[in-house]
């Protein structure tokens, strides 16, 4: 069964690394959060410590259904400076697998991405100067283009959590999760 994985390192955003992967799960998604350092505590931009279910070297992207990198900072500095990650991340792009990033990852890990084509995506406002002219920047909260879902920040969290659940399961599930938590 293929799996999601979303990518920690610390000083990540809490709210869209934790909003996501519950919504994933309750909608049925093998995801797994990943530390991307040997240890598997990681510690958010708001002092909250959780511990992950892998760490980087435990992953292979053959079993990669969808990769997520959640923003906060130096969270998203930190998973972009991470060479065996922006590896993983351009197969999965390569290969036409889902990929999401929130707030200044889109920027600091997306942006790293050799193209293939124009991509349109969005990001936390003024980090836009990150991107090169192969990637087209929109002011909308949550933008699809192909397999590739971005969303602005924090209060975006919840929608793009919907959002991949539709792409991953169906329109039918994600519905589903949003009425039972009363969106």
């Amino acid at each position: 069964m293929k799996k999601t994985f979303l990518f920690l390192a610390n000083g990540f955003e809490e709210i869209e690394a934790i909003s996501v992967v519950d919504i994933l799960r309750r909608g049925g998604v093998d995801i797994k959060t990943v530390s991307i350092s040997t240890e598997k505590q990681v510690v958010g931009s708001h002092g909250i410590e959780i511990t992950t279910d892998l760490t980087l070297d435990e992953i292979t992207t053959e079993e990669a259904e969808c990769l997520i990198f959640p923003g906060g900072m130096p969270g998203s500095k930190h998973l972009g400076d991470c060479v065996v990650l922006m590896e993983l991340l351009q197969k999965q792009y390569d290969k036409g697998g889902y990929i999401a990033a929130i707030c200044a990852a889109p920027a600091l890990v997306l942006g790293q991405l050799k193209l293939k084509n124009k991509l349109r995506l969005t990001c936390y406002p003024n980090l836009e100067t990150y991107f090169s002219a192969n990637f087209e920047f929109s002011e909308d909260g949550v933008v699809v283009d192909g397999h590739v879902i971005t969303a602005k920040g924090a209060s975006y969290a919840i929608k793009l959590a919907l959002c991949l659940l539709e792409q991953l399961k169906s329109a039918e599930e994600s519905k589903k999760v949003a009425e039972g938590m009363l969106l």
